[in-house]
């Protein structure tokens, strides 16, 4: 099974952008096949990018104040 073990979206020159880290491990042993790989995508899709906006949204209305 893949497990992801972190996300970030961002946006950049070519739009938002979506970047994980996932590892592999096996069903049947825990057995790690392998770690912290990684993936970037831009991000295409209408709901996956509002879904990500407001997430971003979320978490810049969350920083502490002094």
């Amino acid at each position: 099974m893949k497990i992801i073990t972190s996300v970030t979206a961002f946006n950049d020159a070519v739009g938002m952008r979506l970047s994980a880290t996932y590892s592999e491990i096996d069903d049947q042993t825990g057995r790690i096949i392998s770690d912290n790989q990684r993936f970037d995508r831009v991000i295409t899709d209408i709901d996956a990018k509002a879904a990500a906006t407001a997430l971003l949204a979320y978490a810049g209305n969350s920083i502490p104040s002094e």
